[in-house]
């Protein structure tokens, strides 16, 4: 290897590696770290909230451990019986 080569290689070693150091993603200014200003042209991101009870089915299952809901009934059970006609008593009158 001739030196004019040798003196090439190590010219584009030092490019690139000063290439690589100079170019990162953060800028170094007045004693400060900041981000570069590509960070700017991403849109933001939403995650949902997590809900309160992260297990659905589970909480369903315990507020309704015999599964009335599920099929179809009111929740509380099976609504009042009708009285029968004349079973109740009158009004008391003051």
């Amino acid at each position: 290897m001739g030196i004019s080569k040798r003196l090439l290689v190590r010219g584009l070693a030092g490019t690139a590696m000063s290439l690589i150091v100079l170019s990162g993603c953060q800028t170094y200014t007045g004693g400060m770290t900041l981000p570069s200003p590509h960070y700017l042209k991403h849109y933001p991101q939403y995650f949902a909230p997590d809900p309160a009870f992260p297990l659905q089915r589970e909480r369903d299952s315990m507020l309704d451990p015999t599964g009335e809901i599920r099929r179809g009934a009111p929740a509380g059970g099976l609504p009042a019986a009708v009285p029968q006609p004349g079973a109740t008593p009158a009004p008391i009158a003051k």
